[in-house]
This record gives C-alpha cells, structure tokens and sequence, in this order.
C-alpha cells in the first residue's frame, strides 16, 4: 500500500511539474512560437515542399489547435488542416522562392492571445523586403503552444 501511494504522489508531482512547465509559455515564448510558425509556413510554400514540411508546422501546434479563416470559412482541426496542406502541395499550389518572405509587422499582446498584423513580402536584389498587404492574424495559446489562429482577412 506504502509503495502504490509513494508512486502515486511520484507521479501526481511530475504531472504538476510539467502542466506547470506547460502553462509557463510566456510573451517572449508565444512571440517565439508565432515566429516559428511563419518560418514553417513560409518553407511549406516555397517550390519543392513536402509533406515532411507539413508535419513539421504540425508538430509545434497544440494537438487541439484549430485554424479558422473568416474570408474562407476555413474551419480547420489538426488532422483535417493537414490534409488541407496536402491537397495543396499535390495540387502545385507552393510555388514562392526563397525570396518570398512572411513578417510580423505589428503585434498586441492579450491573456493567452495575441493579434498579429503581417504581410507577406519578397526580398528585393538590393536586399530590402518588399510587403504587400498587411494581413490580421489572431493566436491563441493553450499548455505553452499554439491552440489557434484565426486569420481575420
């Protein structure tokens, strides 16, 4: 009885530690998360992606994350987004260059949200980032990852 109550509080402790660990993602961590994000989505649109590019967004997302665009009454859970991104990329639809680049222009901070305004843009032969329009993205955060974006453009 002694050994299953001490393995029960061995565990009860490392759940604590890592829901806490977990609910720790702080500004700088989620502002990190969004950057990782756009990277990863940049590479999956650029010619030659491929599935292993999908999975490797996927793979910094909450298993609970949702993708919602308003405009396109995208709806979107894990499995269903990743099959999305496949249709796509069988599709040709990724066809951007290394030159084409997504950036963060402006971001508000809110309690487990953060709005994001970005653009996409090309890097000229000069080397400056030529932006198109700026986008309106919102993120949500949820056990210290990504649980939502909402691209309201």
């Amino acid at each position: 009885m002694k050994f299953v109550l001490k393995i029960g509080l061995v565990l009860t402790c490392v759940i604590l530690s890592n829901t806490t660990f977990a609910a720790s993602c702080d500004s700088s961590c989620q502002l990190n998360q969004i950057n990782s994000y756009f990277t990863a989505l940049d590479k999956i649109s650029r010619q030659g992606s491929s599935i292993d590019d999908i999975d490797s967004l996927l793979s910094i997302m909450h298993d609970d994350v949702k993708y919602i665009h308003v405009e396109y009454e995208a709806n979107f859970n894990k499995v269903s987004w990743r099959k999305a991104f496949i249709r796509n990329l069988k599709r040709g639809a990724y066809q951007n260059t290394n030159n084409n680049e997504m950036r963060i222009i402006k971001t508000i901070m809110g309690k487990n949200h953060i709005a994001i305004e970005y653009s996409h843009g090309v890097i000229q032969e000069n080397n400056t980032w030529q932006q198109t329009e700026p986008l309106l993205v919102i993120f949500g955060f949820k056990g210290g990852k990504i649980s939502l974006i909402k691209e309201l453009w």
